[in-house]
C-alpha cells in the first residue's frame, strides 16, 4: 500500500511558447507522517533515438509532508536547445514528471508534447534552421500515462515482497508426477466404453434385422403371416370405415339420380296427359261438326282413342310401380 497517492496534475500554461517555463499544479494525499521529503522532477526527452539527449529541467523537494491532501505549484525551466538535435526540435516528444521518496521512485506521469510553428506558411515550408521564437508547444494534458511502483517507505512493513511468500501447505500436497495424466486416462477409458456400447448396439440391430427378413420371405411363399399388431388392426378398421363411407356416398348419389329421373318421368306423363286431353277435345269437335263421316273416319277416331287410352294405362302402371318402391334411405353424416 502506497503512503502517498497522486490525486491530480493540472498543466497551468498550455499551450505556450517553446521558451516559456512549465507550470504544474500537483495534488496528492499523504496517509502517514513521513520522516523525509518528497522529490519531484521534470525530465524532457530530447530525442527518441537516444537517452543522451534527455534533460532534467528541474527538481523540487517538498516537505515536511502533513497527513492529508496537499497541493503545490511545480515550475520548471524550458529545455536547453544546445542539447537537442536540430532535427528533433520540431515534432512530437515526451516530458516525464516523477516523484521519489528516499531515492526510490513511486510514481511517474508522462505527457506527449507537440512542438510546431504558429503559422501555416512555416508549417508548410519550415526553414532549414528552426525559428524558436515562432515555435509553440502543446502538451496533451487530457491523455497522461501514469505508472506507479511499490516501494519501501519508513517502516519495513511497507516494503514490497522481493520473493514469493512461504507456502508450507504446498509441501504437503502430492507430487504432480503421481497424478500426471490421470485425467487423460479416465477420459480415454470413458471413450473406449462408449465406443464398445455403440458397437454392441449396432450388432444387436443387425441381428434383429436378419431375423425379420426370413419371416417376410416365408410369408411371401405362402406361410401363415404373424398376427397383425394393434396398429395394423386399427389401420384395417380405418380402411373399412372409409370403404363403407364411400359406398354410402355412392348410394346417396344414386338416390339423388333416381329422384331426378322420377321427377323427369312425372313431368313427361303430365305433358302426355295434356296432349291426350287435347286430342279427345278435337275428336269430339270433329264428331259434332261432321256426323256424316264414313266407317273409315270412325275407325280412325276409334284408333286414336285406343292409342290415348293405352298410353294412359302405361302411365298409371308406372306410377303404381314407383309408389310400391317407396322413398330411398339416405345415411346422414
Amino acid at each position: 500500500m502506497s503512503v502517498v497517492s497522486l490525486l491530480g496534475v493540472k498543466v497551468v500554461n498550455n499551450p505556450a511558447a517553446f521558451s516559456d517555463p512549465y507550470e504544474f499544479e500537483i495534488t496528492f494525499e499523504c496517509l502517514e507522517q513521513l520522516q523525509k521529503d518528497l522529490e519531484w522532477k521534470l525530465t524532457y526527452v530530447g530525442s527518441a533515438t537516444s537517452a543522451e539527449h534527455d534533460q532534467e529541467l528541474d527538481s523540487l523537494l517538498v516537505g515536511p509532508i502533513p497527513i492529508g491532501v496537499n497541493k503545490f505549484i511545480f515550475e520548471a525551466e524550458p529545455p536547453n536547445l544546445s542539447r537537442i538535435p536540430t532535427s528533433d526540435i520540431l515534432g512530437v516528444t515526451v516530458i516525464l514528471l516523477t516523484c521519489s521518496y528516499d531515492g526510490r521512485e513511486f510514481v511517474r506521469v508522462g505527457y506527449y508534447v507537440n512542438n510546431e510553428y504558429d503559422s501555416e506558411e512555416l508549417q508548410a515550408e519550415p526553414p532549414s534552421k528552426p525559428i524558436i521564437e515562432r515555435v509553440r508547444r502543446n502538451i496533451l494534458a487530457e491523455k497522461p500515462r501514469v505508472t506507479r511502483f511499490a516501494i519501501k517507505w519508513d517502516s519495513d512493513d511497507t516494503a514490497p515482497a522481493e520473493y514469493p511468500p512461504d507456502q508450507p501447505e504446498a509441501d504437503a500436497l502430492d507430487d504432480d508426477g503421481t497424478n500426471y495424466g490421470a485425467e487423460e486416462a479416465e477420459m480415454q477409458a470413458a471413450l473406449e466404453k462408449e465406443y464398445a456400447d455403440t458397437e454392441a448396439q449396432a450388432t444387436t440391430t443387425a441381428a434383429a434385422t436378419a431375423t425379420a427378413e426370413p419371416s417376410s420371405a416365408s410369408a411371401a411363399n405362402g406361410a401363415p403371416a404373424p398376427p397383425p399388431d394393434d396398429d395394423h388392426a386399427m389401420g384395417g378398421m380405418d380402411e373399412g370405415a372409409e370403404a363403407s363411407k364411400e359406398a354410402d356416398d355412392d348410394e346417396a348419389s344414386d338416390v339423388g339420380s333416381e329422384d331426378l329421373e322420377a321427377e323427369s318421368s312425372e313431368s313427361e306423363d303430365e305433358d302426355d296427359e295434356e296432349e291426350g286431353g287435347e286430342g279427345e277435345a278435337e275428336g269430339e269437335a270433329g264428331e259434332d261438326q261432321e256426323m256424316d263421316m264414313g266407317e273409315d273416319g270412325e275407325k280412325a277416331v276409334a284408333g286414336g282413342q285406343g292409342a290415348a287410352k293405352g298410353s294412359m294405362q302405361q302411365q298409371q302402371q308406372q306410377q303404381q310401380q314407383q309408389g310400391q318402391q317407396g322413398p330411398q334411405e339416405v345415411m346422414a353424416h
